[in-house]
């Protein structure tokens, strides 16, 4: 995947990631930073950060469980290490961190 491919697919996955924490109503705050990056701030003042790491052509998120990256596989973001994908994992994540249950 080049440059522009790999801009466009982030680009298209953070935006899905900020609009489904735009609808929570109350105790989640969710900034967009230059470069790609979301910082959100949930109710129990735990924070978890969501970025495009552009060198690596990946998706990096950093929760209070932990850091994750996340590859482009042809079809879908998946943790280099679990398999995992991205919105599976930021729905258990921010369950996990924050109580909340969010689908992405």
């Amino acid at each position: 995947m080049d440059e522009r491919e790999f801009a466009q697919r982030a680009d298209a996955a953070l935006a899905h990631v900020e609009a489904v924490f735009e609808s929570v109503d109350d105790g989640v705050e969710c900034e967009p930073g230059p470069g790609g990056v979301l910082e959100i701030e949930f109710a129990n003042g735990s924070r978890m950060v969501i970025n495009r790491h552009a060198i690596a052509r990946e998706i990096w998120v950093a929760a209070r469980s932990g850091g994750f990256h996340f590859r482009w596989n042809g079809s879908a973001w998946v943790d280099t290490r679990s398999g995992e994908g991205l919105m599976p994992a930021l729905s258990r994540l921010v369950r996990e961190q924050a109580g909340l249950s969010l689908d992405f």
